[in-house]
């Protein structure tokens, strides 16, 4: 493959906008789908490739202000057909096409940590919904082949409950973008997904994982990439999804189990971007998804104090509550 193309700098590195030699592209597996990347992303863990065709390329390539005939879907998006086009300002432009592509285009003084950032949170995230898959805002970690979902608003401690629970022995499969998908016969299972959790400092000193501390998220921030201690290959069978919100009189600490109507509405609350899945048209496979997924997984609400002095008392309960629903 040719490296020409048009360059230009990136975070005091040259890049190219084109094209890339095979030799140079970082192979991922995120979602449960293989990327192949000309960027590489911090935060993912390496996966070799295995020769096959990548189910996912990014690439640096000219990205357009605006999407010809294309109408807008917020104000930093703009959608037309399979095609969605984000624009982050002072960042980069991203152009997402038929849930198998997304092309960069970086502004001038981005840092590669920061274009990044934006190719694994919104743009796979758009990516996946192109592509018609059932995406939870939730962190996931599993034990013997069997996996827990915590979902809950940004903020209500996902990352750092997982990070808890790894601790007590189970492995990580997702943080923050979950992918339901169905084995052959039709269960539900969380694909597997090759990142490092993200957590705030705050967290990191608490759990005490300052070992295991990466680099920041996003330059300036407080937040950072943490290696699990154990991160799962194969995607494990759902077994439930625990909605986290947080303990205020008069409603009552405990799980609780949500009636069908109720899970069914809470799983569309808990999607990654519901406005923008809506938008983009997967709404429909959703209510399909999320209907099959029911027939053999629960969702509980998970109302617990918030503070780390209670962590150790949520993990337990957490833990008791999931082993009690047998396999």
């Amino acid at each position: 493959m040719s490296d020409a193309g048009c360059s230009q700098p990136l975070g005091g590195l040259h890049i190219t906008l084109q094209s890339a030699p095979d030799s140079a592209l970082h192979s991922y597996r995120i979602g449960g789908l293989a990327v192949s990347s000309q960027l590489e992303l911090a935060g993912a863990i390496d996966a070799p490739a295995d020769g096959a065709a990548a189910d996912v390329t990014v690439r640096f390539e000219p990205v357009p202000e605006a999407l010809p005939g294309g109408s807008p879907g917020g104000p930093t998006w703009d959608i037309d057909g399979d095609t969605v086009l984000l624009r982050v300002p002072s960042l980069a432009r991203y152009l997402i096409r038929g849930g198998r592509h997304i092309g960069v285009e970086p502004e001038p003084g981005a840092t590669a940590r920061d274009v990044g950032a934006f190719v694994l949170g919104t743009s796979f995230g758009i990516l996946l919904h192109q592509r018609g898959a059932l995406v939870l805002h939730g962190s996931a970690v599993e034990k013997d082949g069997a996996a827990l979902v915590v979902c809950g608003r940004s903020g209500e401690g996902k990352s750092t409950l997982a990070a808890a629970l790894c601790q007590a022995g189970f492995g990580l499969v997702a943080d923050d973008i979950c992918t339901i998908d169905f084995d052959a016969e039709r269960r539900a299972v969380v694909a597997p997904d090759g990142r490092q959790l993200k957590l705030w400092r705050d967290s990191i000193d608490k759990l005490e994982l300052a070992g295991e501390q990466g680099e920041a998220v996003r330059e300036g921030f407080e937040k950072y990439f943490v290696a699990p201690a154990v991160s799962a290959a194969a995607a494990p069978r759902l077994k439930a999804i625990y909605v986290l919100r947080e303990h205020r009189p008069p409603v009552e600490a405990g799980i609780e189990p949500l009636a069908l109507p109720d899970a069914m509405r809470m799983l569309d609350i808990e999607a990654y971007r519901p406005g923008l899945r809506e938008r983009l048209g997967s709404k429909p496979a959703m209510l399909l998804q999320g209907s099959a997924m029911l027939a053999h997984a629960q969702v509980f609400l998970c109302v617990r104090p918030r503070g780390f002095e209670h962590m150790e008392a949520t993990v337990a309960d957490l833990v008791t509550h999931w082993e009690s629903l047998g396999r």
